[in-house]
């Protein structure tokens, strides 16, 4: 017997070898370490994935600032990957994270960041570089001029804190701004307000919707107006909540987005887009484009979006024989209660990934810092509507002097640019982030998809009540598995899912003692039969 259960074990281990040798190939790395000093001695690679928005100038930022960067150490080569969407460098460093072939730095949103943590010590927590006195924020061994701590501003750095530690450095940042073109707003017979409110905004886009006796739109003459196009409907969802002081998430993972607001908010737009009023980026087309043909009048965007806002955008994307000449101002998003503002803060971040080798991650950590100096942030900041993270740059002469020449042309100084930086440069306090945790890049996108569902909805004639706001609801939680070990509004989570590669581990052995069992049972049988 003992020989023929030595031959089954044998074999249940040969099963489970391939098994045990992928999980012990996927195990955690060992925590990054500081190392006394930087190996100056040693020659390194490090690779650097960014994002930009098809805009040279962008890039040739990146390329300059890697081609000072190592002058300064020549011993650091940096190999730049540009990205056109946030959403693919996401996917492309969750895929690479099993196989160790992630990016050494990053440009990423907090969101994506609490994903990326879990692969234990995948992400490198940051407080112990930053606190360096030799190499962390103004270190004395730095080859340049990066800011302290206490240069960046603080309400930014602190978006980059979470899980207890910070595990980002701020990148740029920017806001939502509604674009509105004042010409209609006026030809419609309205004045246009110092602050927008939401009721302003639907009340005007409902009597854009009027049309002639030939079928065209009354206020521009034209076959197509969309009155009022969204580009980002989970920011929309996120700040009309807020600014309703109604709940969204808690920092503990906590899902609060399905209530009785959320359900007044879509009723109020399955109303509008009923009328033809109202429309997203998703359904329609990006808003700056229906801008400035004159089909549209309220177009919100973020303020780094300016660039392609207006007759005269730099950016302009539509030929030049539709655009149509309008006033267009910069103004702060819809609110509920205008007295009180809120909007929200967003903009990329910058992370350190974990290698085996930590003179590695040290030198991405210098590059990281190099990334904050003035000229890079100057720089970068004045491609589009974004803000530098740092009062360093912000308090420099540089900067003011930029800033002071507003609309002396339509290419760098281009007026409505301008306009859109200072405002969240005047509203920084009035700006939020919502809790980062794993999960929460998924609930963001589920917000996104109940006002865009609600439109579909709409336009296929489709009523919107309360049987189907009901389903909708159950439809978002399954899709973005915001029901799978989390709380849902006050509710017991459902159990959540393990990795694959604990499943089956898991299932292996269980049916490798199931058979070990029988074996053992079969035996004893036999022994009795005797």
């Amino acid at each position: 017997m003992k020989k023929r259960l030595s031959v089954w074990l044998v074999l249940v281990c040969l099963l489970l070898l391939p098994i045990l040798t992928a999980c012990h190939g996927s195990k955690a790395m060992d925590p990054f370490v500081m190392p006394e000093e930087f190996d100056t001695t040693r020659q390194y690679e490090i690779t650097f994935w960014a994002k930009n928005d098809t805009n040279m100038t962008q890039v040739n930022i990146y390329n300059k600032t890697i081609e000072d960067f190592q002058k300064l150490y020549p011993n650091i080569t940096v190999n730049l990957r540009l990205y056109t969407d946030y959403g693919k460098i996401y996917n492309d460093v969750i895929t690479n994270i099993s196989t160790r072939t992630t990016p050494n730095v990053c440009i990423t949103y907090p969101d994506h960041i609490a994903t990326y943590m879990t692969g234990t010590n995948v992400m490198v927590p940051l407080n112990g570089l930053m606190e360096d006195g030799t190499y962390g924020l103004g270190g004395s061994a730095l080859l340049f001029d990066g800011p302290t701590k206490e240069e960046i501003v603080p309400k930014f750095l602190e978006e980059c804190s979470f899980g207890g530690a910070y595990y980002a450095l701020p990148y740029m940042r920017s806001t939502e701004a509604c674009y509105v073109n004042k010409t209609y707003v006026e030809k419609l017979g309205f004045t246009l307000p110092d602050k927008l409110t939401w009721d302003f905004v639907w009340e005007v886009s409902d009597a854009a919707t009027a049309k002639n006796a030939d079928g065209t739109y009354a206020v521009n003459g034209q076959n197509v107006m969309i009155p009022f196009i969204y580009k980002s409907t989970d920011n929309m969802m996120i700040q009309m909540l807020r600014q309703k002081e109604a709940g969204y998430s808690t920092a503990s993972g906590e899902i609060l987005l399905f209530h009785d607001t959320t359900e007044e908010l879509l009723t109020t737009i399955a109303e509008h887009v009923e009328k033809g009023a109202f429309s997203t980026f998703k359904l329609s087309g990006y808003p700056a484009n229906f801008l400035n043909a004159g089909q549209c009048i309220f177009g919100i965007d973020s303020t780094a979006g300016a660039t392609w806002m207006g007759s005269d955008a730099p950016l302009v994307d539509i030929s030049e024989e539709n655009l149509v000449e309008f006033e267009t101002v910069v103004m702060e998003i819809p609110q509920f209660d205008p007295e009180n503002p809120v909007m929200i803060s967003q903009g990329p971040s910058v992370c350190v990934f974990n290698k085996e080798d930590p003179q590695e991650v040290l030198a991405s950590w210098l590059f990281t810092q190099y990334l904050l100096t003035n000229d890079v942030q100057i720089a970068y900041a004045q491609t589009e509507g974004y803000v530098p993270v740092t009062l360093k740059a912000q308090q420099s002469e540089a900067y003011t002097e930029y800033l002071s020449r507003a609309g002396e042309d339509n290419d760098l100084y281009y007026q409505i640019k301008m306009d859109a930086t200072n405002l969240l440069l005047s509203h920084i306090d009035d700006t939020f982030v919502t809790p980062v945790f794993n999960g929460s890049a998924s609930l963001r996108d589920a917000a996104g998809a109940l006002i865009e569902n609600v439109n579909k909805s709409v336009r296929r004639g489709q009523k919107v009540d309360a049987a189907y706001l009901e389903d909708l609801q159950a439809d978002v939680l399954s899709l973005y598995r915001l029901n799978q070990s989390r709380e849902v509004n006050g509710g017991l989570p459902e159990l959540g899912r393990l990795p694959t590669a604990s499943v089956v581990l898991l299932s292996s052995l269980a049916g490798v003692w199931c058979l070990i069992g029988l074996y053992l049972l079969r035996e004893k049988i036999k022994k009795s039969g005797k």
